[in-house]
C-alpha cells in the first residue's frame, strides 16, 4: 500500500478470530478500557455501541463499537452467533502491537488469532 501522507503517523492493527466469552456492552466497555490502559493509549470520550436489534440477517447479529482515543480510535465488530470478533487499532502514535494482540487474546479468550499490520 503506498504511503500517500508520509509526514502524517499512522499505524494500524487489524486482529480477528474466535472469542469463547458471554459478550454485552459492558464486556466491550471493559476490554476498551483495558487494552487502552495496557497499550498506554488515552481515550478522550465514552465508547459507542450498537447492536442492531434483530435487524438485518441474523447471522450478522451482534456490536458495532468505537471508542475515541487522543491519538485516533479503536473500533471492534462481534457476531455473536459465530462468536466472531474483527477490531482495528488505528493510532497516530506507537504501540506495541504485540502487546495488543496478546491482551486481545488473552481478554476475549481466543485460541487463534489472525492480524494484519498497515
Amino acid at each position: 500500500m503506498k504511503n500517500l501522507a508520509p509526514n502524517i503517523k499512522r499505524q494500524r492493527l487489524l486482529v480477528e478470530g474466535f472469542y469463547d466469552i458471554e459478550v454485552n456492552k459492558s464486556i466491550i466497555e471493559d476490554y476498551f478500557r483495558g487494552v487502552t490502559s495496557y497499550l498506554n493509549l488515552r481515550m478522550y470520550g465514552e465508547p459507542i455501541i450498537f447492536s442492531p436489534g434483530g435487524e438485518g440477517k441474523e447471522e450478522n447479529q451482534g456490536y458495532d463499537a468505537f471508542v475515541p482515543l487522543i491519538d485516533s480510535g479503536i473500533s471492534v465488530y462481534v457476531w455473536s452467533s459465530t462468536k466472531f470478533l474483527s477490531l482495528i487499532i488505528y493510532t497516530c502514535k506507537d504501540f506495541d502491537e504485540q502487546k495488543a494482540i496478546e491482551f486481545t487474546k488473552k481478554f476475549w479468550n481466543i485460541n487463534e488469532t489472525e492480524s494484519l499490520s498497515f
